[in-house]
């Protein structure tokens, strides 16, 4: 099958086209050449003499089909009979017509679903070791159990773990309401698998280490609309797969890996949303030239991403910035196309459905953000019997904040009128707001954001120091740790990658580059405002995803564009895939401390590189 590849940066299906423009002919199952050209007009000198020292222009695509490239193999694309690849045909192997065409058809399936099953087995194998509550398991372990219970937070007495933890378990469940600093959405997560499998490690971490794997398949779909190349896509999905501080967190009932979930499925949908725009206005180009509409219609993937916003919110607050750039980014995206599409004022026309989509994506996420509140507001008003400060504005009377957010207000307004239950739930976010900004307290394994890049300071979740005969040690002394730190190699090689997409998004306006640019910024940016707050590495695991991505990126310019000698696709293509090697090789030397395993100490002192490891 041929496929003209058109669109600014274009990629084949093993690597990047970084030329400014596409126009490679690409064979499927074969390396690249250049498509057949027509008889070209009498070039200037200075082109030939480029062409000496190896420069090769590319044609430029219709705006049309830069507007909406085509997708690799995939239904709806692929024709229903696919010529045998030429490279299996070298090598000797023929497969049946019917199963090579349906291989192909179903190819940008396949590969991503190939390394969720990966990731699958690894992030299930083992699951409900160690048999304990590790690092801020032992908060929202038992604050989702109540919300599935009562639907609020409650009190634990201080002997809870024990009990629940005991071989002969007892679960000693009140219902008095306890005070909690994080909205509920993932403890409801969490609190799922407990429904499913018990109130055990198993049931509490089941349902994160779901959207572990399902993240790392959304990974790879979001690579391959991205890059234009399943081969990049599934590289992304298996880069992700083998990341030991996404392992780690997978395997762990926190709430920062269901942040992160929400805010890839936030991207995801924008990234789908730009598709489908773009491909609206190239088909309005053929009735009206020139991109000026005001309005480009329903647009449900973005609904959709402002539903994903708002249970990032309602996960962790940090969600807050997810909003703000995501919108920047649909902004952006939605002035680009109407310039490429000849628009006489594209920023202004793109002003118009910037202005609704932000009020629709503020309005979708903000009702999230309430609704996911829904067992506070059902719990009872009576004193002590029903979520924490429900009955705070109880026959009360008020005025607005005369504080908001530290900025004194120039007047206050009288709030009698607001229901009880939006001010009560109001109050309680003011002093949730006040612990967040004043969170000071030292922490043996807090961190700056500034070494979170460098992997500087993981965080322990679970230590023990078995001797000889406990625990399966088989020498004098032993470790068994469970260790939050990304795979050092793919963090490293992302700081190299983070550098050429700032260089590809700032001086060549590569698209891709600034999405994947933003989408860390919109994860990491925003901690360098607390640096005196306690804050952590695990963190950082909602940008992991785009720094794979941007490492992925990088790897498809190693292998280079499908206009590329074969010499230099060989030695580029080798190049990346140790690079990939080497990636998993880091991470399953590594396996033994993300999992609790108990090793002789000097294996456990040997994968401690740097001295604030430990």
């Amino acid at each position: 099958m041929w496929r003209v590849s058109g669109e600014k940066g274009l990629e084949g299906p093993a690597g990047v086209d970084h030329s400014e423009r596409g126009g490679a002919v690409l064979l499927d199952g074969a390396a690249a050449v250049p498509s057949p050209r027509a008889e070209e007009p009498e070039r200037p000198s200075w082109r030939g003499a480029l062409e000496r020292f190896g420069h090769r222009p590319t044609d430029r695509a219709g705006t049309a089909e830069r507007l909406a490239p085509p997708m690799p193999d995939g239904p709806g694309v692929t024709p229903d009979r696919v010529p045998p690849s030429p490279l299996l045909l070298r090598l000797g192997v023929r497969l049946p017509d019917a199963l090579w065409s349906w291989l192909c058809r179903w190819a940008g399936w396949l590969g991503p679903l190939v390394v969720a099953l990966f990731a699958g087995v690894l992030r299930f194998s083992g699951l409900g070791g160690p048999h304990s509550m590790i690092f801020d398991e032992t908060y929202y372990a038992k604050d989702a159990y109540s919300l599935w219970q009562v639907g609020y937070e409650t009190s634990w007495p201080d002997d809870a773990n024990g009990k629940i933890l005991s071989p002969v378990q007892s679960i000693p469940f009140r219902t008095d309401p306890s005070y909690i600093v994080h909205p509920p959405v993932g403890k409801w997560v969490i609190g799922l698998g407990e429904q499913l499998f018990g109130m055990n490690p198993f049931g509490w971490r089941f349902a994160v280490a779901v959207l572990g794997t399902l993240s790392v398949l959304m990974v790879a779909r979001i690579g391959r609309r991205l890059f234009r190349s399943t081969l990049l896509g599934t590289v992304a999905g298996l880069l992700l797969a083998v990341d030991g501080l996404h392992f780690v967190m997978s395997r762990s009932a926190l709430l920062d890996l269901v942040v992160m979930f929400w805010c890839l499925a936030a991207f995801g949908f924008l990234l789908l949303d730009r598709d489908r725009t773009r491909a609206l206005i190239a088909r309005r180009l053929e009735h009206t030239p020139g991109g000026d509409w005001l309005f480009l219609g329903w647009r449900p993937y973005r609904l959709a991403a402002g539903v994903c916003i708002g249970l990032t919110l309602a996960t962790k607050w940090s969600g807050m910035w997810v909003l703000v750039v995501f919108w920047l980014l649909g902004a952006l995206w939605d002035t680009g196309a109407r310039r490429l599409a000849g628009a006489r004022h594209p920023v202004r026309g793109a002003l118009w459905d910037s202005v609704l989509a932000g009020v629709v994506l503020f309005v979708v996420t903000i009702s999230v953000y309430v609704a996911s509140w829904a067992g506070w507001f059902a719990s009872s008003t009576e004193p002590g019997k029903g979520g924490y400060g429900r009955d705070w504005a109880l026959h009360r009377g008020g005025l607005s904040p005369e504080h908001i957010g530290g900025v004194r207000m120039p007047f206050q307004v009288d709030l009698t009128w607001v229901p009880d239950a939006l001010r009560s739930l109001w109050h309680y976010h003011a002093t949730m707001w006040d612990f967040h900004v004043g969170l000071t307290s030292p922490h043996t394994y807090q961190s700056n954001p500034w070494s979170w890049l460098v992997v500087g300071r993981p965080v322990s979740f679970f230590y023990e120091s078995p001797k000889l005969g406990q625990s399966g040690c088989t020498v004098n002394e032993c470790a068994a740790e469970v260790l939050g730190i990304g795979t050092p190699l793919l963090w490293w090689l992302g700081l190299v990658a983070l550098l050429y997409c700032l260089y590809r998004s700032v001086l060549r306006a590569d698209w891709r580059a600034g999405a994947i640019v933003l989408g860390l910024a919109a994860g990491y940016a925003p901690w360098f405002l607390y640096q005196e707050r306690t804050i952590f590495l695990f963190y950082a695991v909602i940008f992991v995803p785009f720094l794979v991505l941007a490492v992925t990126m990088m790897l498809g310019a190693l292998i280079g564009p499908a206009t590329a000698s074969r010499d230099r696709r060989v030695i580029g293509g080798t190049a990346a895939g140790l690079l990939v090697l080497m990636v998993m090789w880091n991470f399953l030397y590594f396996l033994p401390i993300y999992t609790g395993q108990t090793i002789p100490m000097d294996d456990w002192r040997a994968r401690m590189w740097l001295n604030s490891w430990i």
